[in-house]
């Protein structure tokens, strides 16, 4: 009886132990924006999307200011085949025609978006799904590349409706189709998305959930994670060819972001579980920080 006991006070002083370690990140971190790009393995996988949820809404219960901007790939393909369409893909980008355009608008917007506003609010939260087009949030531009379509670009980002939001108490969760001046939509990419919506919002951080652990020297060895870098050590594992493929655009976002003055930008893996609350609540955090000079948060 008496080692149940302990071991019963054992977990509540373990449980007590991680809160109070958790502290000071609580007060420093307080009031401030976090932007969240949600997507990859944690939104496909049930237990990973439930706890990034909670994780969410424990930010909100603490105090800050948690904004998702998602993605939803998987998805649309499974929609695109039902339907009979066939997704293309060029230069990693999806070839976005008329139809593809539709079914991409109603996956993110009409299913994944009111998803994730569902399970917020099913876990105790206060969100509100939105996307690019509403109250002219994201301006769209033509990616520019010949034979991919409605690919598009942020032109702009006019963050009141989401400030508003943020101000009133709810999680913003932001899905990444918009529009040019004639209403064209477009669907954009969601970490760039993220990026430019980190920026407007003066964030404190932009953290992009990935299927990676990071930023590696070498991508053949997980102990040759990069946890620290600036944007010139960022710009430079780019030129030197460390970061290839899909991790530049990420990597890219996350140098715009902070040059816009973002104070850091996490690639983080989000097959983790809790993977937001490590990063942010612990002392060595997880996957690879980017900063714009020297920053002393976690």
């Amino acid at each position: 009886m008496s080692s149940d006991r302990d071991h019963i006070n054992q977990e509540e002083a373990n449980r007590v132990r991680i809160l109070s370690e958790a502290l000071p990140y609580i007060q420093k971190f307080a009031g401030r924006t976090i932007v969240i790009k949600y997507g990859g393995a944690a939104m496909k996988d049930q237990a990973l999307k439930e706890q990034v949820i909670r994780d969410v809404v424990f930010l909100s219960c603490v105090g800050m200011r948690p904004v998702i901007v998602h993605g939803g790939g998987p998805e649309i393909n499974s929609w695109l085949d039902k339907l009979g369409i066939e997704p293309q893909f060029k230069n990693g980008l999806r070839v976005t025609d008329a139809d593809t355009m539709d079914v991409v608008e109603m996956v993110l917007v009409g299913r994944v978006n009111k998803e994730i506003v569902a399970l917020i609010n099913q876990a105790g939260g206060s969100a509100i799904g939105i996307c690019g087009r509403d109250g002219n949030l994201i301006s769209a531009r033509p990616q520019g590349e010949e034979g991919i379509g409605f690919v598009g670009e942020v032109s702009s980002v006019n963050p009141k409706v989401v400030e508003s939001l943020i101000t009133a108490g709810y999680v913003p969760v932001i899905s990444t189709v918009a529009s040019d001046e004639t209403g064209q939509a477009y669907n954009i990419n969601a970490d760039t998305v993220a990026g430019e919506m980190a920026a407007a919002l003066d964030a404190e951080k932009l953290i992009l959930l990935t299927d990676t652990l990071g930023l590696l020297k070498d991508y053949t060895d997980p102990a040759s994670l990069i946890t620290h870098l600036n944007i010139g050590q960022a710009r430079e594992l780019i030129d030197n060819g460390t970061v290839q493929g899909g991790m530049i655009p990420k990597v890219k976002c996350c140098i715009r972001s902070l040059a816009q003055g973002v104070r850091a930008a996490h690639i983080i893996d989000g097959r983790i579980p809790h993977s937001v609350l490590l990063e942010i609540f612990s002392d060595e955090g997880i996957g690879s920080m980017i900063v714009g000079s020297e920053y002393n948060g976690a």
